[in-house]
C-alpha cells in the first residue's frame, strides 16, 4: 500500500481546451522530483466529467508512460453506471495503472446495498487494487462507513479515499476496517488530523502547488513528527482554504497559471476562476512563497 501525498493532478489544456501534452509530462516530472508518493490523474481535479472516454484512457495510459515505473499511477475511472465504470477500469488495467479511483456513482442515488453491488461488480472485472472514492458533496451519494467495512473484505478493494472532511467518522472507520487497509484523507484541510488518527496520507489538490511541502508534511506525520508536520499545515491553511473558494478545479488551474506551470484552458460548464477571487487567491500563493 502506498503511503504519502497523492497529489490529485490537473489535466493542463491549451486556451482551446485540447489536452497539453507537453505540459502534462512537466507537470508529472515536477511532482516525481518533488517527492510526491503516486500520481492520481482523471479525478474530479483531472476534469474527468469533461474528457471523453477515448480522451480519459489516453490521459491514463500517458501518465502511465511518462511515469515510467517511477512512481505509481492511481487511475480515476468511477462512473455512476457500473457499465462505464467497468469499462474504464478494465482499460485503466489494460494501461498499466497501479490503482484505480473509484468514485461513488453521483447523481442516481444509489442505495447502500446498490453502492455495495456497484464496487463489488468493478472488483470483479479486473485485477487490479481499488481505491474506493467518497465524496457526498460533489456526488450526491454518500458511501456509509459499515458499506466500506464490507467492500473492503474483498481482496482487491484495498483502501478508500475520504474527502467528507468529518474526522470523528473517519477515526471510526480507521477503527473498523481490517489491518492494511489504507484510508486515506481526501480534504486538505482537515488531512492531517485524519493522518494522527491512523490515515496513510493525503490526496492532495494543494500538492499542485505546493509539492514538496505536502509530501514532506505526510512524510512527517507518518513518522509521527508531529509538530514538524504541524507547521507545514500552518503553512499551507490558507492555501488550502482559497483552493476551495470556487469549484474545484477552478482555483487549482488559476493559481497554476500564475504559478506559469499551465495554460488557462479549462473546459465548460467549467470557466476561469472569477475576477472578484483573484486578489485573495494571489495573495494566498505570494504569502506561502514568501
Amino acid at each position: 500500500m502506498i503511503t504519502g501525498s497523492i497529489v490529485a493532478l490537473v489535466t493542463p489544456m491549451h486556451p482551446d481546451g485540447a489536452i497539453d501534452w507537453s505540459t502534462f509530462s512537466r507537470l508529472i516530472e515536477y511532482h516525481i522530483e518533488s517527492g510526491t508518493a503516486a500520481l492520481g490523474v482523471v479525478g474530479t481535479t483531472g476534469e474527468s466529467p469533461t474528457l471523453t472516454v477515448p480522451e480519459h484512457c489516453e490521459v491514463i495510459r500517458f501518465a502511465v508512460e511518462q511515469a515510467g515505473g517511477r512512481i505509481p499511477v492511481l487511475a480515476g475511472t468511477g462512473g455512476n453506471s457500473t457499465h462505464e465504470a467497468i469499462e474504464l477500469t478494465v482499460a485503466a488495467a489494460e494501461a498499466g495503472a497501479d490503482y484505480s479511483l473509484s468514485v461513488t456513482p453521483y447523481y442516481n442515488k444509489p442505495t447502500q446495498q446498490g453502492l455495495f453491488e456497484h464496487f463489488s461488480a468493478v472488483a470483479r472485472s479486473v485485477n487490479l487494487p481499488i481505491i474506493l472514492y467518497n465524496v457526498p458533496g460533489r456526488t450526491g451519494c454518500d458511501l456509509l462507513n459499515e458499506t466500506v467495512v464490507r467492500l473492503s473484505q474483498i481482496e482487491n478493494i484495498v483502501a478508500i479515499k475520504d474527502a467528507t472532511g468529518d474526522i470523528e467518522r473517519g477515526a471510526a472507520l480507521i477503527e473498523s476496517v481490517p489491518d492494511g487497509f489504507g484510508v486515506f484523507s481526501g480534504d486538505d484541510a482537515t488531512a492531517l488530523k485524519l493522518m494522527r488518527c491512523g490515515g496513510q496520507g493525503n490526496v492532495s489538490v494543494t500538492a499542485n502547488v505546493a509539492a514538496g511541502d505536502m509530501a514532506a508534511l505526510c512524510n512527517l506525520a507518518l513518522s509521527g513528527q508531529w509538530e514538524a508536520a504541524e507547521a507545514i499545515d500552518q503553512r499551507l491553511r490558507e492555501l488550502n482554504r482559497v483552493l476551495f473558494i470556487e469549484a474545484n478545479p477552478i482555483p487549482i488551474k488559476w493559481a497554476l497559471l500564475q504559478q506559469g506551470m499551465i495554460e488557462s484552458g479549462i473546459r465548460l460548464p467549467l470557466t476561469t476562476l472569477s475576477e472578484e477571487h483573484h486578489v485573495v487567491v494571489q495573495e494566498a500563493l505570494e504569502a506561502y512563497l514568501a
